[in-house]
């Protein structure tokens, strides 16, 4: 198959998982085209021949406030659509992707290419509800040939929050347990902590949901109880205030920022707690990195996180208001040497058996052939 990818180039889950995936349906034999307006920050061209990137120009005009990256994107997507022959857009996010991919298909006459649209969350949860947004947002899933969803939480939250007449598939997050594996490095790791120290780790855009400053107030207390260091691993929104705060609780000896990274296994490798206390998340997938890396999670128990993380197994899921319980929770599994790795062995059986990229790039494959003949 022919298959173009539409996608945000951040590290953000919904670029990460696209980018992924075509990797995989290129180790799989397959031609793809990544049509974004930057180089994906994961595409490594693995399959260097098999893989191309279209670059969407955003031209700036006076006339306009803001540029439209919905009409370049849709230019662009029609395209590679003509010149290559594409059978399916993939489009990950609603808006404005697979707006601008019904914009190309329409704008391709006959034999358009199909269009799948995944939703991962904040496309439905945040921007898709806005008032500003909701109609379109249903209109560009309505009108794709197929939608998928990263959890059943956020299939169903979609179904009844626009009404769908159409099937949602789910299809979760993956990871390459390859990539994702714990790979000891005493040198890398005494960088950061003692040997009589914990490590715990966050990965995130630092968006105000992912409540950052929040996990640095429960580290700050846990730390009290066992001799500990923070890896903060990201940017974004919250960053500077939680520069301040670090400062401010004098902690900067305990707590690091590492910004962007591309080993990001390489960082769960060292650490022994991962924490994702999120207001709401549609799936997790910095979760699911963390359990392949055998690191268990301590997380909230919203949304989607419940299909990522087996709570009591390979770590613990939390009210979102429960700070204490968090912070309870986090100082007995930092304490128990034995535990801890019991739940990280745990949570590598767990991915391994749910979450191989392997066997979700298959379901994909399956689901592209199932729109292409019945739709």
């Amino acid at each position: 198959m022919k298959i173009g990818i539409v996608c945000y180039p951040t590290f953000g889950g919904s670029g990460v998982v696209a980018t992924e995936l075509g990797h995989g349906l290129c180790q799989a034999g397959h031609e793809v085209h990544f049509i974004c307006y930057n180089q994906p920050a994961r595409l490594t061209h693995r399959c260097p021949s098999a893989i191309q990137f279209h670059l969407v120009d955003v031209v700036s005009y006076p006339l306009f406030e803001f540029p439209p990256y919905t009409l370049a994107l849709a230019s662009k997507i029609y395209d590679v659509m003509e010149h290559h022959g594409l059978d399916l857009v993939h489009a990950h996010y609603a808006i404005p992707h697979s707006t601008a991919a019904y914009l190309a298909q329409q704008m391709a006459g006959q034999t358009p290419a199909k269009i799948i649209t995944t939703l991962h969350g904040t496309d439905i949860i945040l921007v898709g509800l806005d008032p500003s947004y909701r109609r379109v947002t249903r209109f560009s899933i309505e009108q794709s040939n197929g939608v998928t969803a990263v959890s059943q939480y956020l299939a169903d939250l979609t179904r009844q929050e626009f009404n769908l007449a159409k099937p949602v598939e789910v299809i979760p997050n993956f990871v390459d347990p390859y990539v994702f594996q714990r790979r000891p490095n005493p040198q890398w790791r005494q960088q950061f902590a003692q040997p009589d120290e914990k490590i715990v780790c966050h990965i995130s855009n630092f968006r105000g949901l992912k409540r950052v400053p929040l996990i640095i107030q429960m580290f700050r207390e846990m730390a009290r109880e066992v001799p500990a260091k923070l890896l903060l691993v990201g940017n974004g929104p919250d960053y500077q205030t939680c520069v301040d705060l670090v400062r401010r609780e004098g902690l900067v000896q305990k707590v690091f920022f590492l910004d962007f990274v591309t080993d990001v296994a390489g960082v769960l490798s060292i650490a022994d707690l991962f924490m994702l206390p999120s207001e709401m998340e549609s799936f997790g997938l910095a979760a699911i990195e963390a359990l392949s890396c055998e690191v268990p999670v301590l997380a909230s128990q919203v949304g989607g996180l419940p299909e990522a993380v087996v709570d009591g197994e390979c770590g613990y899921l939390l009210k979102p208001d429960d700070i204490d319980g968090m912070i309870a929770a986090g100082i007995q599994l930092l304490s128990n040497d034995e535990r801890r790795r019991q739940m990280g062995q745990e949570g590598r059986r767990w991915v391994m058996t749910r979450f191989h990229v392997s066997q979700v790039v298959k379901r994909y494959e399956e689901y592209y052939r199932y729109v292409l003949e019945h739709t």
